[in-house]
């Protein structure tokens, strides 16, 4: 039971680091000069069906928050997921074009609010991660004591963190993903 709850919130993390990822990779820094257009012949313009995407993930992303909130955290993870596939799909087709857009001073202000907590929930569920590991070693201990009351009561404590590092993931994900709602935030004017 542990090792597939262990594999599920690391690659949980793991696609929440992606998401991250991303949006630094993509976010501008006070000082860095502005990417130069690209005049290819193979540049997607951004058009309506770039704004439909914008807004669909917007959509997913909120319906997401809702979930997480509401406990629903399997139906969250897929929901960030697929607001994540969006908004790299608009990063590709449209990031060009983003690029050449600045942030106001209070975007940046935002992005560096929701990139702080994005940040603290993943080193929140990476303490619980750990808490969950030990605590399930000590449940395995008291297993082969046979002293199960102990061996019980260590491994709930152990699901109970590591649902909740899943949870926190989750929401490091919407954090994240809602700088890239920032970001593409044109295309929904």
């Amino acid at each position: 039971m542990s090792l597939p709850r262990f594999a599920l919130v690391v690659v949980t993390l793991l696609s929440i680091f992606s998401v991250v990822g991303a949006g630094l990779a993509q976010a501008q820094t006070p000082g860095q000069s502005q990417p130069q257009p690209s005049t290819q012949a193979h540049k997607v313009a951004c058009g309506p069906d770039h704004v439909i995407l914008y807004k669909r993930a917007v959509k997913l992303l909120d319906e997401a928050e809702k979930k997480l909130n509401a406990k629903y955290t399997a139906e969250a993870k897929a929901l960030v997921k697929d607001a994540n596939h969006l908004f790299t799909t608009l990063q590709k087709e449209c990031g060009q074009e983003q690029r050449e857009r600045l942030l106001t001073p209070r975007e940046e202000q935002q992005e560096a609010i929701n990139k702080k907590l994005a940040a603290d929930a993943l080193a929140q569920a990476d303490r619980l991660m750990e808490a969950a590991a030990a605590n399930e070693k000590k449940s395995q201990e008291f297993e082969n004591k046979g002293q199960n009351e102990l061996s019980v009561k260590h491994q709930r404590q152990a699901k109970g963190e590591y649902d909740l590092a899943h949870t926190l993931s989750i929401k490091a994900g919407i954090y994240a993903l809602r700088n890239q709602q920032m970001v593409f935030q044109w295309l929904g004017k």
